[in-house]
């Protein structure tokens, strides 16, 4: 089997919800983004898809780099061969991104999987078939209103609830503290507070929220402040999360590891090299005795993609969710969703095991990308 071409179409994502979750995703109000549907096409009629591209990251310069840079290391070459095209691909990746990879290496499994006939976790080898997913906020006005969203998200049986606050540290400090207070001190708290902190400002919310048992501390401070965060974790007791947006991709974990800058490692196919590198950066952190937490996607099909990823492993512990869960999907005909139980089922069918909705990417077509 050989692939015969590598098609990227741009469709519109039309009405983008007016959401930000940090200062790096400011709101933009109510617009349009782009995604692409990135294609693989063998000589045996076989196809592999993903998604590229975010609600608030279009997929016009990661698609363009995309055909140029990694078309022709591709086109021509097994797409069963994943190990040897991402080390092909990424021995480009100074004229392309890791989310341009990363869609690249997503189509493959789902292009192998269909040719196994298999979901994409059990062609991995999987661990189990369904997993719990919590609730991760957008950037909310008031106090009262996360207060208001945690009780609902846990009366609505999620299994936890993360805040992304506003990033002040006195009004973060003290929005976990009523969020606490409101929904007890049994249910699953996590702070993600998206490098907005200094060292100083880290130090005081998260000597606050250890003291509240939240269950994790997440990005205070800039990707490049290692040094910083091995201060940190010298200081604090509560699970440091990072990783999410360090450099150097799947390579980039190592200082991490072994300077002890962080408890769980973090990332996810679109912004660490798809889901060939993640599966890696998963067993890496297993055999230090890490857990590797999977970051929201970006768009639906990549969340389909994080889905057979954390069902394959062992060191996963929960699924992430932005609110407004709705606003986040877009581009299939039913995507995955999660039960009263808190829980989301692996898709069953080949590949990644769900439908695009081409009637949509049809109807919303803007250009190919040549």
């Amino acid at each position: 089997m050989k692939i015969v071409d590598l098609k990227v179409e741009l469709f519109r994502w039309d009405a983008v919800a007016n959401v930000r979750y940090g200062a790096h995703s400011a709101a933009r109000g109510a617009s349009q983004s782009c995604l692409a549907l990135v294609s693989v096409l063998t000589d045996e009629g076989v196809k592999g898809h993903s998604f590229l591209g975010a609600y608030s990251r279009s997929a016009e310069l990661d698609a363009l780099s995309l055909v140029r840079a990694l078309k022709p290391m591709v086109v021509g070459e097994d797409p069963l061969d994943r190990e040897r095209l991402l080390k092909r691909m990424m021995q480009r990746i100074k004229l392309t991104t890791y989310r341009a990879v990363g869609a690249v290496d997503v189509a493959l499994w789902d292009l192998a999987g269909k040719v196994a006939g298999l979901p994409v976790y059990k062609l991995m080898g999987a661990f189990r078939d369904s997993v719990p997913a919590y609730a991760s906020s957008e950037v909310l006005g008031s106090v009262g209103d996360y207060v208001e969203q945690a009780q609902r998200m846990k009366a609505e049986g999620w299994k936890a609830y993360k805040i992304h606050p506003p990033a002040d540290w006195r009004e973060d400090i003290a929005i976990c503290k009523a969020v606490r207070e409101a929904v007890g001190g049994d249910y699953p708290l996590m702070l993600d507070s998206t490098w907005s902190y200094t060292y100083e400002e880290t130090i005081r919310v998260g000597r606050a929220i250890q003291d509240l048992d939240y269950y994790w501390y997440e990005d205070p401070l800039p990707p490049e402040d290692l040094l910083n965060y091995v201060k940190v974790k010298q200081q604090l007791h509560i699970p440091i999360v990072a990783t999410e947006y360090s450099a150097g991709g799947f390579a980039g974990f190592a200082p991490w590891i072994v300077n002890r800058a962080t408890d769980v490692l973090r990332g996810d196919p679109a912004v660490k090299g798809g889901l060939t590198a993640c599966l890696k950066a998963a067993h890496l952190a297993e055999a230090f005795g890490m857990n590797f937490e999977i970051h929201h996607g970006g768009n639906s099909l990549n969340n389909v993609a994080n889905l057979h990823l954390m069902c394959a492993i062992r060191n996963s512990e929960f699924f992430e969710v932005l609110l407004p869960d709705e606003a986040q999907k877009y581009g299939l005909v039913e995507d995955i969703k999660v039960g009263p139980d808190g829980m989301l089922k692996a898709p069953t069918g080949a590949g990644l095991g769900v439908e695009i909705d081409f009637d949509l990417v049809r109807r919303n077509f803007v250009a190919d990308v040549v």
